[in-house]
C-alpha cells in the first residue's frame, strides 16, 4: 500500500503485480509468446521457459524488497495457505546468492497430510505437490516486515488427487470451453477456439469496534455472535443502504482498494449495505480462477485492513440475529477469445446485416438456454456447493435468496423462450427506453430484464447472478460446480445439434429446435414471483424442484451416483475426490457447530449465569432495604424473581445443550454427525439462546457481561 506516495490509480494498479504486461516488458519476446501459449492452453509449460520466467519474477521482486516466496494454494480449508521460503542460497565461500530456479517456481512440495483431504491422504501419506498457475499472475503482499512474492498455484497429492479448489475449477473451465466452442462451432463462429467462464464476485460483511469484537468470545472463535438482543432500532428505517459512507469507513474503504489494485485486483463498487455497519466490495469481471484468487484477497485484506484501523471484519453469513446476513454474489458469464460476451443480448442487437443479427440471437438463446437447462437438470449440487453451517442461518430471510434453486429471466425473456417453445417465431429484441416524464432529464435505455432480489439465481443483464453463495465461502467450488452444469449441457446440445445437422436442418433452425425442446423440458426451474412466499415452497414442490432446508442434507449431492458421473466424466473430478469434498464439508458443519455450542455454553455459564445471580441479588438487596424504611417494593422484588427465575432456566438449556453436544460428539460417521449437531445440538443452542437474550433485556446493561448489539451495531 502506498505510503505518503502521491499516486496516481494508473501507476498504482497493478505494480505489486507480475502481469502479463510486465512479462511483456522483461520477457525475451519468444518467451513471453510462449507464456501466452501456454496459458491459453495451447502448449505446455517447459522447463526452460520456466527458468526465464523464474529469473525476471525474482529480479522483479526483489527491486520492491522482497526477500522471500511462497507458492499461495488453496487448500480445502476454505482459507489459503503458504509456506515462505527465502531466494538466498549459501556459496562455498560463505557468502549467499539470491536465486530463484524455474523448478522452484513451477513446483513446491507442503505436507499434504495436515490439510482437510477427506480421506484422500493418511498421515503417514504427506507429500503434496503445489504447481504454478500460469494463467493466475504472481504478486506482492505487504506486512510489517516488508515484500513476500506470491505464486498462485494448484495443490495435488503424490497420486495426483486435487486437494484444494483451483485443480477442479480449472478443469471445469478446460470441460467447460471445449463444449462451448464445440456448439460455436456448429453456429459458424470458425475464429473461436477458447471460451471462457468469467465470474465477478460481489463481497457482503460487517465491521465492528475491535475492542469491543476482543470482549466478544463468539466473535472471536465462531465469527457470529451466539447471544444478542437487538436494539430498538435495527434496520427498518432503510437509512443504511446507499447511505453517506462514514469518514472512519471510507478512510478503510481507499486502504483496502490500494492495496487490492495494487496487487492487481480490481475492486470497483463500494457502499454501505443494508444492515447497520454492513457493507459491500465488488470486483471487475475477470477469469474465473483469476476471480477466485480475488476473492481470497479479498477477504484477507480486509481483515487485514480493518485491524489497523482499529475494527475487526466479519465475513460470517450470520453475525447478528434479527438484520441481514451477508453472502457472496458470483456475478457469472461466458466469453470467447475474440471478446463475444455469450450471455449478453446487446450482442444481439448489435448485428451488422439481418443474417448476423439473426445469429446474434440465437446465438444468445442458445447460451442462455444451456444456463438453464444446467441449473434445473443439477439444482441439487449447485444448492450443495453454497452449503455451509452460516448460510443455514442466512438462506430466506432478510433480503437472502431461498434455498430453493430457482431462475429468474424477467416478463420478457420468458415470453421469447414460451413462444420458441410453442413452435412460434420469437419476438424480436428492442431497445426500450425509459421515460422519467421531466424533461431536464434524460431518456434511459431499459435492461432486458428486472431484477428480483429473492432470486437465488438471476439473469441481471448480460449474465447470471448466483446469489445463493455464502459470505465466508471461496468463489471456485460454486465456480466449478456451476461450469460443469453448464459443460453438460453445452455438450448435449451440440450433440442434438450434429445430428440434425447431419438430417439436413440448418444450424441456426437446428440450434432454435433445440431451445424449444429444452425449454419444455426445463422451463419448470424458471420464476419471477415472490422467493419469499409460502405459495412458492408448494409451487416448488409441485414442480418437483429440490427443497433442502439445511446444508446437511444438500452436501449428500456430491456423492450422489449420477453427479458423480456427470463430474468424472468431465474430468473435473473422479468419485473418490467427490466423495471427500461430501466429507470434508459435513465435517466442517460438524465443526462449526460444535465451536460454537461450546462458546455459547463457555458465555452462558462463566459469564452469564454469574452476571444474572449477581443481578438478581442487587435487585433483592434493594428491594430489602427499600422495604426497611416502609418504601413500596414490589417491582424490585419482581425483577429479582424473574432474573433469577431466568438464571436457573439458563442452567437447565446448558444441561441439555451439554448432553446433546455429548451425543452428537460421539458419532463418527460424517453424515450422521452432522445430522447429529444439526437436529439436536442446533435446536438447543437455539433454546439457550432464547434464554439469554431474555436475561439481557431484563437485566441493568452494567450488568451485562459483554458488548451488546447497540454498542457493535451502532458504533466504530
Amino acid at each position: 500500500m502506498p505510503n505518503g506516495r502521491d499516486d496516481t490509480l494508473m501507476t498504482l494498479y497493478g505494480s505489486h503485480c507480475f502481469s502479463n504486461e510486465v512479462m511483456r516488458e522483461r520477457l525475451p519476446k519468444s518467451i513471453y509468446s510462449e507464456i501466452l501459449q501456454v496459458q491459453s492452453g495451447k502448449k505446455e509449460l517447459s522447463l526452460e521457459v520456466a527458468e526465464v520466467v523464474a529469473a525476471a519474477m525474482k529480479e522483479w521482486a526483489a527491486e520492491f524488497g522482497a526477500t522471500h516466496y511462497t507458492h499461495w494454494f488453496h487448500p480445502l480449508s476454505g482459507v489459503t495457505a503458504e509456506k515462505h521460503e527465502s531466494f538466498v542460497s549459501p556459496l562455498a565461500n560463505g557468502g549467499i546468492i539470491m536465486e530463484f530456479s524455474g523448478k522452484e517456481l513451477v513446483k513446491g512440495e507442503p505436507d499434504a497430510s495436515s490439510f482437510p483431504s477427506g480421506g484422500l491422504r493418511a498421515t503417514f501419506e504427506a507429500r503434496g505437490y503445489t504447481a504454478w498457475d500460469v494463467t493466475s499472475p504472481a504478486f506482492l503482499k505487504t506486512s510489517p516486515k516488508g515484500m513476500t512474492l506470491c505464486i498462485p498455484t494448484a495443490f495435488v497429492s503424490y497420486n495426483g488427487h486435487a486437494l484444494d479448489k483451483k485443480v477442479p475449477l480449472l478443469r471445469s473451465m478446460d470441460a467447460l470451453s471445449k463444449a462451448a466452442v464445440k456448439v460455436l462451432k456448429l453456429l459458424g463462429e470458425k475464429d473461436v477456439d477458447r471460451v471462457i467462464p468469467t465470474s465477478g464476485p460481489e463481497q457482503e460483511y460487517f465491521l465492528v469496534n475491535a475492542e469491543l469484537y476482543r470482549k466478544r468470545p463468539d466473535l472471536v472463535l465462531s465469527g457470529r455472535t451466539v447471544f444478542g438482543s437487538m436494539p430498538a432500532k435495527g434496520q427498518e428505517m432503510e437509512d443504511h443502504y446507499y447511505g453517506a459512507i462514514e469518514e472512519k469507513v471510507a478512510g478503510f474503504m481507499n486502504e483496502v482498494n490500494s492495496e487490492l489494485w495494487a496487487m492487481g485486483v480490481a475492486a470497483k463498487t463500494q457502499h454501505n449495505e443494508v444492515a447497520p455497519n454492513q457493507f459491500e466490495l465488488a470486483c471487475i469481471f475477470s477469469q474465473a480462477n483469476i476471480a477466485a484468487d480475488a476473492t481470497q484477497l479479498v477477504m484477507e485484506t480486509l481483515r487485514k485492513v480493518a485491524a489497523r484501523h482499529g475494527m475487526a471484519a466479519l465475513l460470517h453469513e450470520k453475525p447478528f440475529d434479527g438484520v441481514n446476513g451477508s453472502g457472496k454474489h458470483i456475478n457469472w458469464s461466458l466469453a470467447t477469445n475474440t471478446g463475444i460476451n455469450l450471455l449478453d443480448p446487446g450482442a444481439a442487437l448489435a448485428g451488422a446485416s439481418g443474417s448476423e443479427t439473426e445469429k446474434a440471437v440465437i446465438r444468445f438463446l442458445l447460451f442462455s438456454m444451456a444456463v438453464i437447462q444446467a441449473v434445473d437438470t443439477r439444482a441439487a449440487l449447485i444448492r450443495a456447493s453454497a452449503s455451509t453451517a452460516g448460510n443455514d442461518r442466512r438462506l430466506g430471510g432478510h433480503e437472502a435468496p431461498p434455498s430453493i434453486i430457482s431462475i429468474f429471466l424477467g416478463d420478457s425473456l420468458t415470453s421469447i423462450f414460451d413462444s420458441l417453445g410453442n413452435g412460434k417465431e420469437a419476438p424480436k429484441f428492442t431497445a426500450e427506453l425509459i421515460e422519467t416524464g421531466a424533461k431536464s432529464l434524460p431518456k434511459l435505455p431499459k435492461d432486458v430484464s428486472d431484477r428480483n432480489r429473492t432470486s437465488p439465481f438471476a439473469f441481471t443483464g448480460n449474465k447470471f447472478e448466483f446469489r445463493m453463495v455464502a459470505s465466508s465461502q471461496s468463489a471456485a467450488t460454486p465456480s466449478m460446480i456451476l461450469n460443469a452444469a453448464v459443460a453438460e449441457s453445452l455438450s448435449d446440445f451440440a450433440s442434438r445439434m450434429e445430428s440434425l445437422v447431419a438430417g439436413g436442418m440448418p444450424p441456426l433452425q437446428a440450434a432454435v429446435s433445440v431451445i424449444a425442446s429444452s425449454w419444455a423440458q426445463h422451463k419448470r426451474i424458471v420464476f419471477n414471483g415472490n422467493g419469499y412466499s409460502h405459495e412458492w415452497l408448494q409451487e416448488a414442490q409441485a414442480r418437483g424442484l429440490p427443497v433442502f432446508r439445511s446444508a446437511v442434507d444438500a452436501i449428500p449431492e456430491f456423492m450422489k451416483p449420477s453427479n458423480v458421473a456427470m463430474l468424472s466424466s468431465l474430468g473435473i473430478l473422479s468419485r473418490e475426490e467427490a466423495e471427500s469434498r461430501c466429507t470434508i464439508y459435513l465435517e466442517r458443519f460438524s465443526k462449526q457447530i460444535n465451536i460454537e455450542a461450546g462458546v455459547a455454553m463457555d458465555m452462558a455459564q462463566r459469564h452469564i449465569f454469574p452476571a444474572a445471580t449477581k443481578s438478581a441479588a442487587s435487585f433483592a438487596q434493594a428491594a430489602s432495604t427499600m422495604a426497611a424504611i416502609g418504601v413500596p417494593s414490589l417491582a424490585q422484588e419482581q425483577k429479582a424473581k424473574r432474573i433469577a427465575a431466568l438464571a436457573g432456566k439458563l442452567q437447565e438449556e446448558c444441561e441439555k445443550l451439554s448432553a446433546a453436544l455429548n451425543t452428537a460428539q460421539k458419532v463418527q460417521e460424517p453424515l450422521a454427525k452432522a445430522e447429529a449437531y444439526r437436529s439436536a445440538v442446533v435446536p438447543q443452542m437455539d433454546a439457550l439462546r432464547a434464554v439469554c437474550d431474555e436475561l439481557e433485556r431484563q437485566m441493568p446493561k452494567a450488568d451485562w457481561p459483554f458488548p451488546n448489539y447497540e454498542d457493535l451495531l451502532y458504533s466504530l
